[in-house]
C-alpha cells in the first residue's frame, strides 16, 4: 500500500517514513455507473454495496485481502476520481508518457 497512513497489511511503515513523502496512491475501487443514472437508483446501489462491504469487513474477509473500506458517498467517490484525474494526468504529462 502506497499511501500516507498505515495499512493493516503493512503496518510497520509508511510511505513517508520510507522515504518518499509525496506518494501517496492508495487502491481505489468502487462501482461506476453510466451517466445519466438516475438518482434513487444511485442511492439503493450504494446502500447494497455499502452493506455488502459492511458485512464482508466484520467478517474480516477485507483486511484478509488487504483492504480498508472507506465506505464514502457516490459524491465522495466522484470528488476522488476526478481528483485523481488531475493529480496523475500531470504525472503523465510532466514524465511524458504517451500511449501506445
Amino acid at each position: 500500500m502506497s499511501t500516507q497512513k498505515r495499512s493493516a497489511a503493512l503496518p510497520d511503515v509508511t510511505m513517508a517514513e520510507a522515504g518518499y513523502p509525496d506518494q501517496d496512491s492508495g487502491a481505489l475501487l468502487g462501482v461506476l455507473v453510466p451517466a445519466r443514472t438516475p438518482e434513487p437508483v444511485i442511492a439503493q446501489l450504494h446502500r447494497e454495496v455499502a452493506g455488502d462491504v459492511r458485512q464482508l469487513n466484520n467478517e474480516g474477509k477485507m483486511a484478509a485481502l488487504g483492504f480498508e473500506p472507506v465506505g464514502n458517498t457516490p459524491a465522495d467517490f466522484a470528488a476522488r476520481i476526478k481528483a485523481d484525474i488531475a493529480k496523475w494526468s500531470g504525472v503523465i504529462e510532466a514524465a511524458h508518457i504517451k500511449a501506445p
